[in-house]
């Protein structure tokens, strides 16, 4: 396992994380515990010491199976990173009680690496709305939580913006090949690193829609490539090549999945690439983009929808159906990161995003689209 550096204390962490949202399952949809636990604790013996997880990651039962897998002697080994999910809570009391049920579920004392958990504009204001940031301090004044950062799903001024305005100990942001302009994107990992601020990555391999069901395209050229890699390999090292990352987290779903991101951060170097393997690798993201449906720049110029249906997010998963060949993750992720009633099948056809809409595009005719392939 290759290790980089924690600014704020010299420790070394992992390059590969542990992720806990898509950890096995069981028949029953509820997870495999004897698996889950059995994967989270062999990671940790081959030198994974960063394991993450949420207040909603498989439907509040994630947090309690990180505590029960931390328990004779793990806890100690690793950074446990958990975050708060503002946007669950009603009001400031609701948000403290959201805090004490985190340590409930885990059973720890402390937790190393605590989040504001997918900042973006909304979420950052009722964040200040409720006066999130003075109570993280409190909170690690009284030694409940060691570190404090946020995960972000914003554009890339709100990122700076929310980077400037406090000291964080880190943050963490969503990187892959795919999403290189997207969100905080290189530039906003370059942007916190040239704060001193480490940078976590999540979505490496976009929940694994880089690796699974490949176009044809793709398939080719990574099959006539001079290096054979996986395209997990190539995606992982991918983000690996920047020296800005300190740790990259992958949702690990079984044993195999394990063993083969084990395998390639034991080689995963900084800047290792060749110019002629980054080109392959721009021309896999090309070749992606070139299924895409719709050219959504997620400018929100829509917004705000009457009928509060996000309208960029919904058209990017109907992208994301035909740019992954109708990949079930893509399915899934809607109606796990969508909100029922404010999901495509909401659209009324009022038309008075596509009147703001500086790209032109049939938003009422995309929602119907959206509906009927993902919600009928």
């Amino acid at each position: 396992m290759l290790y980089r550096k924690f600014n704020k204390t010299g420790q070394d962490v992992s390059l590969l994380g542990m992720g806990t949202m898509r950890l096995p399952l069981a028949e029953d949809g509820s997870i495999d515990e004897a698996t889950a636990i059995e994967m989270i604790h062999h990671s940790i013996d081959q030198g994974i010491n960063y394991v993450d997880t949420a207040y909603m990651y498989h439907k509040g039962k994630s947090e309690e199976l990180v505590g029960k897998a931390l328990k004779d002697g793990y806890r100690e080994k690793v950074l446990l990173a958990d975050k708060m999910p503002v946007w669950l809570a009603k009001d400031e009391e609701k948000m403290k009680e959201i805090f004490e049920t985190q340590f409930e579920r885990l059973d720890v004392d402390c937790i190393d690496m605590y989040l504001v958990h997918s900042v973006d504009g909304p979420i950052w204001r009722r964040a200040q709305k409720f006066n999130l940031m003075d109570f993280l301090y409190e909170k690690q004044a009284e030694g409940k939580i060691k570190h404090i950062g946020f995960s972000f799903h914003g554009d890339l001024d709100l990122f700076k913006e929310v980077i400037d305005m406090y000291d964080w100990d880190f943050c963490q942001i969503q990187l892959n090949y795919m999403d290189k302009e997207f969100q905080a994107g290189v530039e906003g990992l370059k942007y916190a690193a040239s704060k001193g601020i480490p940078v976590i990555i999540m979505e490496p391999l976009k929940g694994g829609k880089l690796t699974d069901k490949l176009p044809a395209s793709v398939k080719e050229l990574w099959d006539n490539a001079p290096v054979k890699r996986t395209p997990a390999e190539w995606g992982l090292r991918w983000v690996a090549n920047h020296p800005e990352v300190m740790c990259i987290l992958s949702g690990m779903s079984n044993p195999e999945q394990l063993a083969e991101n084990l395998r390639i951060m034991d080689q995963a170097q900084p800047n290792s690439l060749t110019e002629e393997e980054l080109a392959i690798i721009d021309k896999a993201s090309a070749e992606y983009n070139k299924l895409i449906q719709y050219s959504c720049t997620e400018c929100r110029y829509c917004m705000p929808c009457p009928k509060k249906i996000d309208i960029p997010d919904n058209i990017s998963y109907y992208n994301e159906w035909f740019l992954y060949d109708g990949n079930p993750k893509v399915k899934a992720d809607f109606f796990t990161f969508t909100i029922e009633g404010r999901r495509a099948s909401a659209c009324v056809a009022c038309k008075a995003c596509e009147e703001k809409c500086p790209q032109h595009l049939p938003i009422a005719e995309i929602m119907a689209k959206t509906a009927d392939l993902f919600e009928k």
